[in-house]
Formats: C-alpha cells, sequence, structure tokens
C-alpha cells in the first residue's frame, strides 16, 4: 500500500479486519466511497481513502452512530467536538449503570417486595435535575412564602440531598428513603410549623434559623440568638447520660439553666420543644448525611423530649 498503489475493497477488508460486506457497505453508504473503478467496473481506494476507512472503524468501535461518522468524516464537525460530545453521553450511561448496579445491591440486600423494588427503581432513575424539582417541591412546601428569603437560601441549601455519580448501596437506599418521607403530608406539616417558629423569632437582618446537624432544627445556616433546640440538645446530653428522671429533682437545675438562657415562658418553651422534636426530622437529617457523605449528625429528639417532660414537671 505505498505510493499511488490503488486497492481493491478486498485488500481493504484485509487491512482493517473488517468484512468485505462492511467495507462495501460503508462504500454504498458514501462514507468511505472509492476513488476511482477499474476499467472491469471494480471499485478502486488510495491511501487517503484506507485513511478514511481507519477512521470510520475507530469511531464505530467507542459507539458513534453514523449519521454523526459521516459528518466527521465529511468534515461538517470536528472530531475534537463530536468526541467531547459522546464522552459525556457515555459519562451519562456510565452514571446510570452505576446507579443500576446499586439499586439492585440494595434489592439484594434487603429483599425488597415488588412494590418497594418498582418504587426504588422509579426514584433512582431520577435524573439529577429531576431528583433536585423533587426535594424541591418539599423544600417549597416548607418554606412556602420564605422560600425566595435570602435568610432562608442558606438553610434550603444544607437540607438538599446530592447523590453522587457513583452512590454506595448505602447512599441509593438513604436516597429512597429519603424522597419517601419529604413526600409525607404530616412531616411536611411538621416540618412548616418548626420554619413559622423560626420565622417568628427573627430580629433585625438575621434569619432566625440555626443549623449544624440538628442543632437548632434546621441544617446549616445563618444564626441568630441561641435556638432553644439547640440549648436543650446541649444541656441534655449530661442529664441523659447520667439517666437522670426528667421528672426528678435533679432535673431542676437543668430546667433553671434552660429557662435562663432562652429567657422564654415555661409553657411555651415546652410546647416549642416538643415541636421541633419530631422524631421524623432526625431520620430526614440522618438520611441526608449518608447520601452527602457527611458524618452522622446527633439527634435531636431525645434532647427535647426530656427537656419537654422537665419542663412540665418542675
Amino acid at each position: 500500500m505505498d505510493g499511488d498503489t490503488l486497492y481493491s475493497i478486498g485488500d481493504l477488508a484485509r487491512r482493517t479486519g473488517l468484512t468485505v460486506k462492511t467495507v462495501r457497505f460503508y462504500s454504498d453508504a458514501g462514507i468511505v466511497p472509492p476513488t476511482r473503478r477499474s476499467p472491469a467496473g471494480y471499485r478502486l481506494y488510495d491511501r487517503a481513502a484506507a485513511a478514511r476507512l481507519d477512521l470510520v472503524r475507530t469511531l464505530r468501535d467507542l459507539g458513534l452512530d453514523l449519521p454523526t461518522i459521516r459528518r466527521v468524516v465529511s468534515r461538517e464537525a470536528s472530531l475534537p467536538e463530536v468526541a467531547a460530545a459522546h464522552a459525556e453521553a457515555l459519562s451519562a450511561q456510565i452514571r446510570t449503570l452505576r446507579l443500576r448496579r446499586a439499586v439492585l445491591t440494595v434489592v439484594a440486600g434487603r429483599g425488597s417486595t415488588p412494590k418497594e423494588m418498582e418504587l426504588m427503581h422509579e426514584l433512582a432513575k431520577l435524573s439529577e435535575a429531576e431528583r433536585h424539582h423533587l426535594i424541591g417541591d418539599f423544600l417549597a412546601a416548607v418554606f412556602g412564602d420564605l422560600e425566595g428569603d435570602p435568610g432562608f437560601a442558606g438553610v434550603m441549601t444544607s437540607l438538599t440531598p446530592e447523590l453522587p455519580d457513583d452512590p454506595s448501596p448505602e447512599q441509593v437506599e438513604a436516597w429512597v428513603d429519603l424522597a419517601s418521607l419529604s413526600r409525607e403530608p404530616g412531616f411536611r406539616a411538621s416540618m412548616r410549623r418548626m420554619v413559622e417558629t423560626h420565622a417568628a423569632d427573627r430580629t433585625g437582618d438575621t434569619a432566625g434559623v440555626r443549623t449544624g446537624g440538628g442543632a437548632g432544627g434546621l441544617g446549616g445556616g445563618p444564626v441568630l440568638r441561641p435556638s432553644p433546640a439547640a440549648v436543650a440538645r446541649d444541656l441534655a446530653a449530661p442529664a441523659l447520660a447520667a439517666g437522670v428522671d426528667p421528672a426528678a429533682p435533679e432535673a431542676g437545675p437543668y430546667v433553671a439553666a434552660l429557662l435562663t438562657a432562652c429567657g422564654e415562658d415555661r409553657a411555651e418553651l415546652a410546647a416549642r420543644l416538643e415541636a421541633a422534636g419530631d422524631p421524623r426530622w432526625d431520620r430526614y437529617v440522618q438520611l441526608l448525611a449518608v447520601i452527602n457523605g457527611w458524618p452522622p449528625p446527633e439527634p435531636l429528639a431525645p434532647a427535647l423530649a426530656w427537656f419537654t417532660q422537665a419542663l412540665r414537671a418542675h
């Protein structure tokens, strides 16, 4: 194949490892047209045509479709542009396959029912944008007219799960459970009441919401005065560790410390802590931490339940 030698379809087939039928197909399709024909009418190809066929074979091996290959070899589209687009498409396919693998691993590990598996599949196959829309709908229901408030922007961001491209089975399972939890009307209403309470605490330009691992009940973001839930969590830790009965006299100093720190009416504070102590909130932030790869948060409900009882007992 040196110099100006011309080659038959058979020559090209042997050179590329393709079948004669395949080479003829590319020739008939105009993707690798013959340079000229012999006196007997046989198609002949020069070195440029052979190089063109090499490119076609490589692009086909990489999975490009024939219309795209035609655009490349006809110079209607540059090879780098096509390669970049195809690489992105392959990346999307790989992400989908990884997610499917993780879903199947979860199903195999927890013995899911057909109905649960269907739900898991439907939720897990959502695109990243669709997953954000699902959680966005939940956050919109919770924050309502406060959704556009800059003071709550960081809080809402911190409550958004970000499933990685290559999730573990545990992250997929957490995502499915969190998505299901976010759809519960009762949980949405409970979270809405919590947000309204924080909004009522707003002072000046601050947001009235305290965050960080459930510290004030709403993720990580702006801080105003000490959140009663955060103070209760910190003060209750030694009492819970020591096994102090919230109705016992030993609980009195803890109650006094909480009232001093929060500066609120005893009955009102008890009602606030009870409202903020929904165990489903703990579940949400635990699942969120798994999905986002964060350290496990400290549960809030036990401390709030303890202080709720202590406040009403003393």
